[in-house]
């Protein structure tokens, strides 16, 4: 499915650490510093979450040209970003956490911002969409006209999904559901003259729909789930499942995206709505946005010592080297990259996803099936390459940095070695459904799938030769 995300995007930085001490210069933690992880946040976090879902996702926003976007931009890799001039710097949200709470936050680059341009390719992927998330921050990208006209269009013939912002733009008249959450619709009813002593959230979403002429407005209440409110129909209150939960961000923004996904789909408003709900319960219990911060770094970083084209060793065993890159990689503060599979005649499918992995951090390590492996994976007729052929072909590509060769059915072992802060698969799975997704999350790392690329497969390619031979 194609989702174009319209919004406003921002860098979230999670500075992790212990505190075991007061400082003696005044009575506040002495943290130490363990990592600073950064992710997209905003519209960036829509955008990546349903790109992990394995989605074609386009990202409508204004980017600016600090250092700032250039960590948002390695973020946001997987992601198509379509951007007009920048106009503002990049909004930076700094976390300072003690082990999972949040001890203080600094914003930067916060100030009202001026209304972004827009270009044709912009104007085209919300054309182009099968659905549709604005993620309005209150940055200036939905006030733009164009834009707007834009959304207004696309709201006749597809699910429109506004997730609003109390510094922000209107919702355009016609969208399918509009989602603040409790405090956002209350202020806006008794903005609109309510008395809010009195006014609940069905009052408030009854105002706010017909307000801005929306066919629905879901009120979302935190563990309280969110109270639907159609055109036509009656309030329908949407449970929450129970969640333990240590930091909601990200939550509004994973409800949005979904909602739109399933709408998309063809499900009716309250199956989406519900399945939206669920999706996002689930979202905060696998630690919501902090679980997807991708780069992982010491302060300070000096530059990454680059190894490539490392010899194989014994084929049955892990590689060495490939552990001493990551090792290398990491103690200079960079991202470690993995991918896996068996890589039997390369082809442009790999290509591509080889060259997304690597653009994600500041090395890709292999790991390579060895022979005995295939053949207890694909039958006795594979590999067709053997393994000594297909390390060679990999490290032959300027994306690859090292390869790690493994005997079993499964890299598990590999990597608990290896120990990547990425672990890069094709978009025919999801993150969820990653037998390594558990392990990887145990370090800290995490799961991401690039765009899977059809009719270009291995197997594909074996049965053609075959039927030429």
């Amino acid at each position: 499915m194609r989702i174009t995300v319209v919004g406003d995007v921002l860098l979230d930085v999670d500075i992790n650490g212990s505190a075991t001490r007061l400082s003696p210069d005044a009575p506040v933690p002495v943290v130490n510093v363990a990592d600073v992880r950064r992710r997209a946040g905003g519209a960036g976090l829509v955008a990546t979450v349903l790109a992990q879902d394995g989605h074609d996702v386009a990202l409508v926003t204004a980017v600016s040209d600090d250092d700032g976007a250039s960590h948002l931009k390695r973020a946001l890799a997987g992601v198509s970003v379509l951007t007009g001039a920048p106009l503002a710097p990049t909004p930076t949200k700094t976390r300072v956490r003690i082990g999972t709470h949040p001890m203080v936050r600094f914003d930067e680059g916060c100030a009202p911002a001026p209304v972004p341009s827009s270009t044709r390719e912009m104007r085209t992927a919300i054309a182009m969409a099968d659905a549709i998330v604005v993620a309005d921050y209150g940055r200036g990208i939905t006030a733009n006209t164009d834009i707007r006209a834009a959304l207004s269009e696309a709201a006749l013939r597809l699910p429109v999904v506004w997730d609003p912002h109390p510094a922000g733009s209107e919702p355009v008249e016609g969208v399918a559901v509009v989602t603040p959450n409790l405090a956002e619709a209350l202020a806006s009813a008794k903005a609109g003259g309510l008395e809010p002593s009195r006014t609940g959230a069905e009052e408030a979403g009854q105002y706010l729909r017909e307000k801005w002429g929306s066919a629905a407005v879901l009120v979302t209440m935190g563990e309280d789930g969110a109270l639907l409110l159609p055109a036509c129909d009656p309030a329908q209150g949407i449970p929450a499942p129970k969640t333990t939960v240590s930091d909601p961000c990200g939550a509004g923004d994973r409800l949005a995206g979904s909602l739109a996904v399933h709408l998309g789909l063809g499900l009716d408003l309250v199956q989406a709505a519900t399945k939206a709900v669920e999706d996002a319960s689930a979202f905060l219990a696998a630690g919501g946005a902090a679980a997807l911060a991708v780069v992982a770094e010491a302060p300070e970083a000096s530059p990454v010592v680059e190894l490539k084209g490392l010899e194989l060793v014994d084929t049955e065993d892990l590689h060495p080297d490939g552990v001493q890159l990551a090792q290398a990689v990491r103690a200079k503060g960079g991202t470690v990259v993995a991918t896996g599979g068996c890589f039997d005649l390369l082809h442009a499918g790999h290509a591509r996803t080889l060259a997304a992995a690597r653009s994600m951090g500041d090395c890709l390590i292999v790991c390579l099936n060895s022979d005995e492996s295939v053949r207890r994976l694909k039958g006795a007729h594979r590999p067709i390459v053997s393994v000594e052929d297909r390390a060679e072909l990999l490290l032959a590509l300027e994306c690859v940095d090292a390869v790690v060769v493994f005997g079993e059915d499964t890299p598990e072992a590999c990597l608990s070695e290896i120990r990547p802060d990425i672990w890069v698969k094709g978009g025919d799975y999801t993150p969820q459904e990653l037998p390594e997704a558990r392990l990887v999350a145990g370090w800290g790392g995490r799961c991401v799938t690039v765009p899977f690329h059809p009719a270009r497969s291995t197997s594909g390619l074996a049965a053609a030769l075959a039927k030429v031979s």
